[in-house]
């Protein structure tokens, strides 16, 4: 898993495990800039037809590629503005899928 898929697994293991935590709740939220950034750097590359990174920030972005993809997918002929805002419901689902 990545960096940061690892430190959420850590975390969670740290919650159930040690405090007892018997809920793990996953939430996404309006606006979010991750999905939103990611969303766009994807519509992006593959509308120039490279998926080079350039940054450690654009990096991070592609960890979220899956999900942007997913949200084109089902929304096709729509803005990036409204595949961003549905990307953020399907990276909740992604999450949990995830967890799972």
């Amino acid at each position: 898993c990545t960096h940061a898929e690892g430190s959420m697994l850590g975390s969670l293991e740290f919650c159930t495990g040690k405090l007892g935590a018997r809920l793990i709740l996953v939430l996404g939220h309006t606006h979010c800039g991750a999905v939103y950034g990611a969303t766009n750097a994807y519509m992006a590359a593959k509308k120039s037809g490279t998926g080079s990174v350039e940054s450690a920030l654009e990096g991070l972005l592609l960890d979220l590629a899956p999900v942007a993809e997913k949200a084109a997918v089902e929304m096709p002929h729509h803005s990036a503005g409204d595949i961003a805002a549905y990307a953020v419901r399907v990276n909740v689902f992604h999450t949990i899928d995830f967890l799972l």
